[in-house]
């Protein structure tokens, strides 16, 4: 993060004095400001937010609010073993159950949310075979699914040329910036948009201030909620969290078809049909996965096509539909592909989540909600402990 001395406004106001500081104002960053509110009504708190509301890759996503596909649940127990794999799916089962009593309510039409689950789809045999391994899996334990053939998936999916695939009822999808706009109206703070934080300090009587070129902020917590801009920060994420760049392709609409979002090659692409009828696709970030990284969010030719021949190749629906918008977002990915939360090493009140890792919305709602159990002194997994690294 830099400011031009042009630019700094940060002699013109007086220092503001809060009892905590949230820097980032998206999904996450309201989402432990929601907590904190509930935590404490009476606290006084502070969202810094460098550009606007919802700016960053929470305002750039495709808006599933999910567990991952089911090939995920099968690369989570090859990580981390059958228990501490079925508790992290759990955990996300528990965000969609957070959300929908916390924040969604009886708004489900106006935040265009829909829970019907999603379709991993396969379009290799050895690939649907290990669908369907995972699917027995996930069965056995209680995570409910059902198998679907070739004709399954086109009839309930509108997806050609796929031989199979597994639909698991329980994820959803939403408008994600209405859904953190609906946070801002639960979470009582003061918003400062346009404001850059640049560094962090603390004081003889051990508060901390955070310098931004909008003037200072003091508190006795900092809570960093910048996800792929952490390192930009402080140095301690920067071998914790890599800014990775997604690409997103919008399509006119179209009559209804597709009953839930769905995920393909992998679970590394992923599309939807939005209630107006227009698609959303995103990924395919494996044809420039060497490039696909650092803070720039503009798109690149090579993934655009890729994912307007995907459309072409899969869902004739849209093979005449027009393309409306283009666009990437930054993500941020943790090192071992699970988000964390915790205190820096070298200051215990500066507190932080992110690494979702694509997963924000499926996730980082619980997440922050045990972000928040730390900051008052109770435990948190093992897993989502950043004392892991």
């Amino acid at each position: 993060m830099s400011t031009s001395y042009w630019l700094d406004r940060s002699g013109v106001s007086k220092t503001r004095t809060y009892d905590a500081i949230i820097v980032g104002a998206g999904i996450s960053g309201l989402s432990t400001a929601y907590w904190l509110n509930k935590e404490d009504p009476s606290l006084k708190i502070a969202v810094v937010e460098k550009n606007r509301l919802c700016f960053g890759a929470s305002g750039r996503n495709a808006g599933f609010v999910t567990c991952g596909s089911v090939e995920h649940f099968n690369r989570m127990i090859s990580k981390h073993g059958m228990d501490e794999a079925i508790e992290i799916w759990k955990f996300s089962q528990e965000n969609l159950r957070l959300l929908k009593e916390e924040i969604i309510q009886d708004d489900t039409k106006a935040l265009d949310f829909e829970h019907k689950g999603a379709f991993s789809l396969a379009a290799q045999e050895n690939e649907f075979e290990e669908l369907k391994s995972v699917s027995k899996t996930m069965e056995k334990i209680g995570i409910e699914t059902e198998i679907l053939n070739t004709e399954g998936v086109k009839k309930r999916a509108g997806a050609e040329k796929f031989v199979g695939g597994i639909l698991y009822h329980d994820d959803a999808c939403v408008n994600p910036v209405k859904l953190v706009m609906k946070m801002r109206e639960k979470a009582n703070v003061d918003l400062f948009e346009g404001t850059e934080a640049i560094r962090f300090s603390e004081t003889a009587e051990g508060t901390r201030i955070l310098h931004t070129d909008n003037g200072d902020f003091e508190a006795p917590m900092i809570l960093l909620n910048l996800n792929a801009y952490s390192a930009n920060l402080h140095p301690w994420f920067a071998d914790k969290i890599y800014p990775t760049r997604g690409q997103c392709l919008m399509m006119e609409q179209v009559p209804r078809f597709m009953e839930a979002p769905c995920y393909a090659n992998f679970y590394l692409d992923y599309f939807r049909q939005l209630p107006n009828g227009s698609l959303l696709i995103g990924g395919f970030r494996q044809v420039e996965k060497s490039t696909e990284v650092g803070y720039s969010d503009h798109i690149t030719e090579g993934i655009q096509n890729a994912l307007h021949e995907f459309v072409v190749t899969h869902l004739p629906q849209f093979q005449s539909a027009k393309v409306t918008h283009r666009w990437s977002g930054v993500m941020g990915f943790s090192r071992d592909g699970q988000p964390m939360v915790g205190s820096l090493p070298d200051d215990p009140q500066v507190f932080f989540a992110g690494g979702y890792t694509a997963h924000g919305i499926g996730l980082s709602f619980h997440t922050t909600k045990k972000l928040v159990d730390m900051v008052f002194g109770r435990d948190v997994p093992k897993w989502l402990s950043a004392r892991r690294f």
